[in-house]
C-alpha cells in the first residue's frame, strides 16, 4: 500500500477497504430509490394536509435512510484471517458433511441480518471471483437452517491468493426480497471490500475449507468486514 493511500490507517493492524467516503452518514446508492420514493409520498401527504400521515412518512424515509446506511469499516491486514461478509448475528458455525457449493466437507458460518442491521455484503478474503449463479426460491424466515438451499439465494464462488475455494451465499428472507450482487467472474477484491447487498436484511452463509478454524460461536454479533470469523 502506497505512502500517501487514503486506505492507509494509523494502526498497521488494519487498513481501510476502500477510501473512506468522509460523508458523516453514508448511504449505499440501492438505496437512494427507496428513501426518494418515501420523501415523495411523504411530501404528497404534507401537501394535502395530511400531518399524521405525513408524519409516518417522514418516519419511514428515516427509517429507510438506517436501512441503506453504508458505514466505513476498518479491516484487519493480518494473513490468514477471514472476516464477516455481514453484519448480524452467528446462527451457526461449524462443519456440515454436505453442501452444493463447494465439494466434500466445508466450514459453514452462517450470519443472520435482521432488519435494523447494516445490509452491505462484503468479502470475506482477498480472492478472485470464480462464478456467481442465482438461485430462485422461497421467502421462508431466514435464521431456519432450510432456508439455506430453499429460499432465493445468490452463491458467489471465490478463490483465494493460494487457490483454496470459498463460496458466500447471499439468502433472501422473509422481508428481504432484493438480493444486490455487484461482481461478476474474474472480478478480484481485497478482504472487506463491498461486492453487494441484500435489502432489509437475511443471512449470509460463508462455505470456509475444512480446516479453517472458527473464531465465532453461535450468538455472537459480527460487523461485516471488521469481525474475525475464522482463520485459515
Amino acid at each position: 500500500m502506497a505512502e500517501n493511500d487514503p486506505r492507509k490507517n494509523d494502526d498497521n493492524r488494519y487498513s481501510w477497504a476502500d477510501a473512506p467516503s468522509g460523508s458523516p452518514f453514508p448511504i449505499a446508492k440501492d438505496g437512494f430509490s427507496y428513501i426518494a420514493a418515501a420523501a415523495f409520498v411523504t411530501l404528497v401527504l404534507a401537501l394535502i394536509h395530511l400531518p399524521f400521515l405525513a408524519f409516518l412518512g417522514l418516519l419511514t424515509t428515516v427509517a429507510v435512510g438506517l436501512f441503506f446506511r453504508d458505514p466505513d469499516r476498518l479491516i484487519p491486514t493480518d494473513p490468514g484471517l477471514v472476516v464477516a461478509s455481514a453484519d448480524g448475528k452467528i446462527i451457526f458455525a461449524g462443519i456440515v458433511d454436505e453442501n452444493p457449493f463447494l465439494p466434500g466437507p466445508v466450514m459453514k458460518i452462517s450470519t443472520f441480518m435482521s432488519v435494523a442491521n447494516v445490509h452491505i455484503n462484503r468479502f470475506p478474503v482477498a480472492a478472485t471471483v470464480e462464478k456467481v449463479v442465482y438461485y430462485p426460491g422461497k421467502y421462508m424466515v431466514a435464521s431456519l437452517p432450510k432456508a439455506s438451499l430453499e429460499n432465493e439465494h445468490n452463491a458467489v464462488f471465490l478463490a483465494d491468493e493460494r487457490g483454496r475455494k470459498l463460496c458466500v451465499v447471499q439468502v433472501a428472507g422473509l422481508v428481504a426480497r432484493r438480493i444486490r450482487c455487484a461482481v461478476k467472474p474474474g472480478d478480484s477484491l481485497d478482504r472487506g471490500q463491498r461486492f453487494g447487498l441484500i435489502c432489509f436484511g437475511s443471512r449470509v452463509d460463508l462455505s470456509l475449507p475444512p480446516e479453517a478454524r472458527p473464531a465465532v460461536r453461535v450468538g455472537d454479533t459480527v460487523r461485516g468486514g471488521t469481525s474475525v470469523v475464522a482463520n485459515i
